[in-house]
């Protein structure tokens, strides 16, 4: 498909569907533990810089990476930004709410917002589902933004060559089917009304969005 304007990024919206399972809901409201080599606390700003091996802990929440700014709100809500070493990647990992399954995602930078409850990867980002240890999904583009409320997120692949990794702004996504098409019995938990095993699917909505 070509549009008519200059090159742009193609995103794809992606969601997690049938079982109605979240990211863990109680995260947001436990305490976030940080740990690093070094602290910096500007009461101007009322923000924390905190670099070296930085390490976050949020419930079932874990980031990693090289220095961390957060800040936060009146109401108490926290926001964070997390970047990796030159060449590295910054790490992100939390639970789905009822089940065995986690996301996990990687990029230069990681942007945590507490209040709308939702994660942005920016630079060679990756985002992968796994079923207990088992990789089920997993998808990469420039930027990857995931909203925990509605368990849904958005893949940008970034304008042509934008980086050496990605020379083609493309989105790269492997799903994992739904079960063994040579199972006819799969079918027969849906008629029964019982839940399906969580799947990432393809959205039908193809946007552009602006980094």
């Amino acid at each position: 498909m070509k549009f008519p304007t200059a090159p742009v990024a193609l995103a794809l919206s992606l969601v997690l569907a049938a079982l109605p399972a979240g990211a863990e809901k109680a995260d947001r409201n436990k305490p976030m533990n940080i740990e690093a080599d070094t602290l910096r606390y500007d009461d101007l700003q009322q923000t924390s810089v905190f670099t070296g091996k930085v390490v976050v802990t949020k419930g079932s929440i874990v980031i990693r990476g090289a220095k961390m700014t957060v800040r936060q709100d009146p109401e108490g809500y926290q926001f964070g930004v997390v970047t990796a070493e030159p060449g590295k990647q910054a790490f992100f990992r939390q639970k789905r709410d009822g089940v065995d399954e986690y996301i996990e995602g990687e990029a230069e930078t990681i942007e945590y917002d507490g209040r709308a409850d939702k994660v942005k990867f920016i630079g060679r980002a990756e985002m992968r589902r796994l079923q207990g240890a088992v990789l089920a999904d997993e998808t990469s583009g420039a930027v990857i933004t995931y909203d925990n409320s509605n368990d849904q997120f958005m893949v940008d692949g970034g304008a042509p060559s934008a980086t050496p990794s990605n020379p083609g702004g493309r989105v790269r996504a492997t799903l994992a089917p739904r079960g063994p098409a040579s199972a006819p019995a799969a079918a027969a938990p849906a008629a029964l009304g019982a839940s399906a095993p969580a799947r990432l699917r393809p959205a039908t909505t193809l946007g552009q969005e602006k980094r």
